[in-house]
């Protein structure tokens, strides 16, 4: 196994980038997703130096170095697909940290360079593994790198609770920039930022419904795991953040409606980001028009740049089967996670803790 030599120039830090973390606006999206519908409010994350997750990566980091698991300028290690990568670039910056990240080959080369580009030492693993695809194979590579780093720190995204803490800032925002919020829509992989925005919104709003957004194919919620073409949303895990008590309810949603509703916010909102955007975007629209006179607000974690070469480009959606102008304009219902196979957008308004017992599951 070879040696991994980082650069230690930037041990001290520049904690003056914290300053620039959030304060994100607040849209109003009023396009048609697919179909006419009154609006909804927007986080735009995207804007915010970072995106969305460079809030949740601060705080795993200074929770870390407050326990003394971090030391001062110690590695971190972590897997991604990308979006909490440049959370951590961002981190590592300005807490004085080097970042190694282990991604996979699916990884978006604009992604790799950009990574790099912010100083990451980048490591990509070629092959999926048999049993929980290229999440488990980042992971088994993760560990590798950190007998190779006996000093590095791994934040663990998905069990790591100042994750979730990293999102009171987010929640902060939005109870300020909103009057009312009647539903909050949330994409949902690690479980942080769901966690993280929803208790305290409710303190403000008791009567809040929180809705969650899962990919097909993913195993969050209880579906079986399959192969995912879609990154930032859902996982081959079970994620201990993931706080199922809070959800009203799940929608799935497939690669064609995410994408459909991508090119649409780009169209004719122009504001746009990549598959958890669209998701979001699409379940939100859909909550506007089936309750009148509501309250919505969802949360785009990042922009559209890096998805130029998938869910903007129509040689990528042809060749992967995606057909935007096609996609489902309402979801199937179906009654229990388990029932059925979700293989394009579905809700479900049964919520339960896949890994519970029947006595410990939230009806």
């Amino acid at each position: 196994m070879t040696t991994i030599l980082l650069d230690s120039a930037r041990a001290t830090g520049n904690r003056e980038l914290l300053g620039l973390l959030g304060r994100t606006p607040l849209a109003r999206v009023t396009v048609d997703l697919p179909c006419p519908q009154p609006g909804f409010w927007a986080k735009l994350e995207g804007l915010g130096v970072g995106g969305m997750k460079a809030r949740a990566a601060v705080s795993m980091l200074l929770g870390a170095r407050k326990r003394g698991e971090l030391r001062p300028g110690a590695p971190v290690v972590e897997s991604t697909s990308g979006t909490l990568g440049i959370g951590l670039a961002f981190a590592g910056q300005a807490l004085g940290h080097p970042v190694v990240l282990v991604g996979d080959r699916e990884l978006e080369h604009s992604m790799r360079q950009l990574l790099c580009a912010h100083g990451v030492r980048l490591e990509l693993v070629d092959r999926p593994a048999a049993e929980g695809g290229w999440q488990a194979a980042r992971l088994a590579r993760l560990r590798q790198l950190l007998t190779l780093l006996p000093d590095a720190y791994w934040p663990d995204q998905y069990n790591n609770p100042d994750n979730t803490a990293g999102y009171a800032s987010l929640a902060a925002e939005l109870a300020t920039q909103l009057d009312h919020l009647d539903v909050l829509v949330c994409s949902v992989g690690t479980g942080g930022h769901s966690a993280g925005i929803s208790g305290p919104l409710r303190r403000h709003w008791p009567r809040m419904r929180l809705i969650g957004v899962d990919a097909t194919g993913s195993t969050i919620f209880g579906q079986p795991a399959r192969p995912r073409l879609m990154r930032g949303l859902g996982s081959s895990i079970h994620p201990r953040n993931v706080a199922y008590d809070a959800f009203d309810e799940v929608h799935w949603v497939g690669p064609a409606e995410a994408a459909d509703a991508c090119r649409r916010l780009a169209r004719g909102a122009f504001v746009s980001g990549g598959w958890s955007t669209g998701a979001v975007a699409l379940v939100a629209a859909w909550a506007a028009r089936v309750h009148p006179g509501t309250v919505v607000a969802t949360v785009f974690p990042d922009g559209p740049h890096r998805y130029l070469g998938n869910v903007f480009d129509d040689d990528f959606t042809t060749a992967h089967g995606i057909a935007p102008a096609t996609a489902a304009t309402r979801p199937v219902e179906i009654p229990h996670p388990k029932a059925v196979e979700a293989t394009g957008w579905a809700r479900c308004r049964t919520v339960t803790d896949p890994l519970a017992t029947p006595q410990e599951e939230n009806p």
